[in-house]
């Protein structure tokens, strides 16, 4: 049975996705997409989709805003190009988006169904019906403005989707799997991110059957009219009516995304950021010798495979800080640092390198990221390292020379940076 997996406060941001990141992320969320499908199949990448914190991970190593919301315009966006021109080799096709292009989503099914072989209408209608679940079975104060859906040849799909709160300045994502999923107002989704906002109507909780029901035999019984007349004297009624407890929710694993866009200590669990760097370390020279040969960048790049592997291979339970896969390569807004587009644009030849080998039977290379993974974990049980503070602040004095890129523009060099400081003071 498909269930909440979770909640996560997302800060909403704005801005729009640049487009020399938008385009890298296209690349890199394809090629880690496909290593996954090789790996592991088309339904643990729906899994994977899934999961609020492995998204919310997921957005992070491709260098978007680490803790915002726009991790998930961005990443439905990026796979939807980027997957599109797959579609027939991978059998996984991208609708929907934000604003209009979620209005199209039904279409978009209706097409892919005459084209691959599934029923289009019927998952057209799954479309509308989840996104009317989470805009009014589940009354919790976000207006829906994404609508994401994901499905495979065989009728398997993933629904991800977001509604925001405009006076709370935050986010709240959905997540729907079709894997065990039996009825659509009995407790349907595999997640819900966002922040507990105290009491909301969610009638598409399984012990909210009696409040269904009652709510139908009241319309056949009262009528429109009479249930606006038993609502007012039951207003009255209450105003001095002390209610009983109520039998509230269990506690659910939740993901809570701070407001302060830097990336703190504590956000981040040391122990495998550490495992990550120990394993680079440690593999790199072995498995990655001919990347080594280029110049100041090919060690870096194997520090942000690590966490490309982990993100291809890790456990569901190791994505509960995703702001540590920020530090792969890091984030649009200079936090935690400025985008290393030459170690981003490694990191995806490499990539692309593995998938491509892999799908002539050679897999070597990406069984070399697989082994990278297995060392993180491994290494992570008894090593150590510099603090949080000192591994950004050795990425920002690198910057320049990584090709460091924000949306405030390149990096300078050190040079050039003292000789602005220098203007300046004169200035």
């Amino acid at each position: 049975m498909a269930h909440r997996a979770g909640s996560a406060d997302l800060p909403l941001h704005g801005g729009r996705v640049p487009k020399w990141l938008g385009d890298r992320m296209t690349r890199l969320g394809a090629v880690i997409t496909e290593a996954i499908v090789q790996h592991y199949g088309r339904d643990e990448f729906l899994r994977r989709l899934a999961s609020p914190f492995w998204f919310q991970s997921f957005g992070s190593v491709m260098g978007m805003d680490w803790h915002s919301s726009g991790i998930t315009t961005s990443v439905i966006g990026a796979l939807k190009r980027g997957l599109t021109p797959l579609s027939g080799e991978l059998g996984i096709h991208v609708c929907g988006g934000r604003g209009a292009q979620s209005r199209k989503t039904p279409d978009e099914l209706a097409v892919i169904g005459d084209r691959v072989g599934i029923d289009g209408l019927s998952l057209a209608t799954t479309s509308r019906l989840v996104a009317k679940v989470d805009s009014a079975a589940v009354q919790d104060g976000y207006d829906l403005y994404l609508h994401g859906f994901i499905v495979t040849d065989d009728g398997k799909w993933v629904v991800v989707q977001q509604g925001m709160n405009d006076d709370r300045r935050q986010a709240r994502r959905y997540h729907w799997l079709s894997e065990g999923l039996t009825s659509f107002i009995d407790s349907p989704h595999a997640a819900i991110e966002g922040r507990d906002q105290g009491q909301i109507v969610n009638l598409a909780d399984h012990r909210a059957n009696l409040s269904r029901k009652g709510q139908l035999d009241l319309l056949a019984s009262l009528g429109p009219d009479g249930i606006v007349r038993e609502v007012c004297a039951l207003e009255a009624e209450c105003a001095t009516w002390n209610s009983p407890a109520i039998d509230t929710q269990p506690m659910l694993p939740h993901l809570i995304m701070p407001a302060h866009h830097d990336v703190r200590q504590k956000d981040v669990n040391m122990r495998r950021l550490h495992g990550n760097l120990a394993a680079a370390a440690d593999r790199g020279p072995v498995d990655f010798e001919s990347l080594l040969l280029t110049p100041g960048v090919g060690a870096r790049t194997v520090k942000a495979l690590a966490m490309v592997a982990e993100v291809i291979h890790g456990a569901p339970y190791r994505f509960s800080d995703p702001a540590r896969f920020s530090l792969a390569h890091g984030g649009k807004d200079r936090h935690p640092f400025p985008v290393p587009l030459k170690v981003y644009d490694e990191t995806i030849n490499v990539m692309k390198s593995a998938v491509r080998k892999g799908r002539l039977g050679r897999d070597e290379e990406l069984q070399a990221l697989k082994r990278l993974d297995d060392q993180s974990r491994e290494l992570e049980r008894y090593v150590t390292g510099p603090d949080l503070k000192e591994i950004v602040a050795g990425e920002f004095n690198n910057s320049s020379r990584f090709g460091g890129r924000s949306v405030f523009g390149w990096e300078p060099s050190p040079v050039e940076a003292e000789e602005s400081t220098k203007i300046a003071w004169k200035d």
